[in-house]
């Protein structure tokens, strides 16, 4: 069993430094659905800007659609799925193979087409409908140098149509993420997110505010995952903030690894997750949210 470090204890303990803003927790609802084959393994979430409509996409290349019913409150009641998930393709309209396969991350563009990133072959695609042909963008040479199965899990597309994207591990402890920005038809590596202790990055959205939310997660064997949420201002080529808005314990809840950041009815920024149960009957899918104070 993996022994946590001492960093992590500190934080159970006593809390992490003051930070100008946190997140609290609403809730976590269970997403069952035992008739549809293929159901589970979701690596990535987007949701439309009222937290109803809500785009999944597992690692299996499928792509879900459907709405999350809310009651009065805002709370999750029920999902419901428009039809049958949708098999992502190939640029010819083959299905993906195995190698092919692996999608972790989906960014979903004003024209409600979507990107979407791979692991075991690097690379972002752009899908126009989510059964049609692909749209392959320039894989830059610095893909290639990416570990397998531990590539692009997190994806984002900010207001001005750019895409940002960064491997889930560095390639050692103390070696910063590096993060890739397509705009203008080409890959840029603009600036670095520092990295701290076990913490991965699997998920990113862009908020309302502007702001990027990076879901990170760590993992103590047979304890769980802890997950957290860092957020970061983006100005040009740099990069600031930083600030960690929840961080939880380990076993709180499953494996959480994409994020839809948008703003309630309140007024409120809210961050909705999902896990990824790796199809596994020990593990469950879970839609959780949390909302900032």
């Amino acid at each position: 069993m993996k022994l946590a470090p001492v960093w992590g204890l500190l934080a159970l303990c006593h809390g992490f430094a003051a930070s100008a803003e946190t997140a609290s927790f609403v809730q976590s609802y269970e997403w069952i659905v035992s008739t549809q084959e293929g159901f589970g393994g979701f690596s990535a979430l987007e949701l439309a800007d009222d937290g109803v409509r809500f785009l999944a996409v597992s690692d299996r290349a499928t792509v879900w659609r459907g709405a999350l019913e809310r009651d009065a409150a805002g709370t999750i009641a029920a999902v419901s799925l428009d039809s049958e998930p949708k098999f992502l393709r190939d640029k010819s309209g083959n299905l993906l193979s195995i190698f092919e396969a692996d999608s972790e991350g989906v960014a979903l563009a004003p024209d409600g087409s979507i990107y979407v990133s791979f692991e075991g072959l690097h690379r972002i695609v752009h899908y126009a409908t989510d059964d049609g042909p692909s749209d392959p963008l320039p894989r830059p040479e610095a893909f290639r140098d990416f570990k397998r199965n531990a590539s692009l899990e997190a994806l984002a597309l900010d207001n001005t149509g750019a895409l940002y994207t960064l491997p889930e591990r560095s390639g050692a402890l103390g070696r910063p993420f590096r993060v890739f920005r397509f705009r203008d038809a080409r890959w840029e590596q603009p600036f670095s997110i520092p990295r701290e202790g076990n913490w991965l990055p699997v998920g990113a959205d862009f908020g309302p505010d502007g702001r990027l939310y990076l879901l990170e997660r760590d993992f103590w064997g047979l304890i769980g995952f802890l997950s957290r949420v860092r957020v970061f201002a983006i100005s040009g080529d740099t990069i600031s903030g930083g600030e960690v808005l929840f961080e939880t314990r380990a076993g709180r809840h499953d494996n959480l690894e994409g994020i839809s950041v948008w703003r309630d009815r309140s007024g409120a920024i809210r961050l909705t997750m999902i896990s990824d149960d790796n199809f596994r009957l020990l593990q469950h899918t879970e839609i959780v949210e949390y909302r900032l104070d």
